[in-house]
């Protein structure tokens, strides 16, 4: 959610990549390289994190994250939160929105994510800037800057 990255780029992110408070990595798709910042919250998080691998997400034997374990703990996580029908690809997705909504724009948007900007208007103007209140409440700043 934070970092707006695929699944199989964050079960290869190697601790190398972790340079607070960045995350670099060169993206399986497209091979753009990307620095995204890394949030406070995850900064947190990985900063607590006992390194037991050269990998970020390892299993609890310090082996390789591998794709469906994070699937499956990601659907437990859903199902305590009682959301249904969300897929760890709809994070990369949800990162777009909440860099919208935080006030990014496209091209600072397709920077973090590794999008092209062409994708992310795609991302935001399908399937979620219609849909979003926090967004429309945002365009009250149109009254702000009009004089009357």
């Amino acid at each position: 959610m934070w970092s707006g990255q695929r699944q199989g780029d964050l079960l290869r992110l190697p601790w190398s990549a972790y340079e607070t408070p960045y995350i670099r990595l060169r993206q399986s798709k497209g091979g753009r390289r990307v620095a995204t910042p890394a949030g406070a919250p995850l900064r947190t998080l990985l900063d607590a994190t006992t390194r037991r691998g050269p990998l970020i997400l390892t299993t609890h034997w310090a082996g390789p994250g591998r794709p469906m374990a994070l699937a499956r703990r990601g659907g437990k996580a859903c199902e305590r939160a009682g959301i249904d029908g969300l897929t760890f690809h709809d994070l990369r997705g949800t990162a777009v929105v909440r860099l919208a909504i935080a006030g990014a724009s496209v091209p600072q948007i397709a920077a973090v994510t590794g999008h092209s900007l062409k994708d992310v208007e795609a991302i935001l103007d399908a399937h979620y800037l219609g849909r979003d209140i926090q967004l429309a409440e945002a365009a009250v700043k149109l009254e702000a800057r009009t004089k009357l």
